[in-house]
C-alpha cells in the first residue's frame, strides 16, 4: 500500500490516498508508519491539515508508531492551514512522545505562527531551537 499511497501524492489524489488507508484497515492489512506517514504527506500536499490530525490520531489508535518525517507532514499541513495551535500541539506531542524534534517542523510551526502574526511564539520557538 506504501507505494500507492505515495503515488496518489505525486498525483495529487489525496482522496484515494485516504481511501486506501481505509482499506487497509477494513482488509486487516497492518497499517505502519511509513503507509500512515506518506497518507499525512498526501494531506499536507492538499492542505488538507485536519485530515493530516485525524490520520495522527487514528496511528495512536492502531498502535502504528510516529516518527518525525510524520510529525513535519502533519506540521506543514498545519502551517499551509495557518493552524498554529495546532502546529505547536504537534510539537508538544513530539516531546511527549519522545520523537526527536527537527529543523523542518520547527520552521513550520514557527511558519504557521508568522502566518497568524504570533511573533511572540514564533521567537519562543527560535529560542527553543538554540538551545
Amino acid at each position: 500500500y506504501s507505494p500507492a499511497i505515495s503515488s496518489c501524492k505525486k498525483a495529487g489524489e489525496w482522496e484515494l490516498a485516504l481511501q486506501l488507508l481505509r482499506e487497509m484497515g477494513e482488509g486487516h492489512v497492518e497499517k505502519n508508519t511509513i503507509t500512515c506517514s506518506a497518507a499525512v504527506s498526501t494531506c499536507e500536499n492538499a492542505g488538507a491539515w485536519g485530515l493530516a490530525l485525524q490520520i495522527l490520531l487514528g496511528m495512536a489508535e492502531d498502535q502504528v508508531e510516529k516518527n518525525m518525517i510524520t510529525y513535519a507532514a502533519a506540521a506543514s499541513a498545519c502551517e499551509k492551514g495557518r493552524m498554529w495551535e495546532e502546529a505547536l500541539g504537534l510539537l508538544a506531542d513530539m516531546l511527549a512522545g519522545r520523537v526527536q524534534l527537527n529543523t523542518f517542523t520547527y520552521n513550520a510551526a514557527i511558519s504557521a505562527c508568522e502566518k497568524r502574526a504570533k511573533w511572540e511564539e514564533a521567537l519562543g520557538l527560535l529560542a527553543d531551537m538554540a538551545g
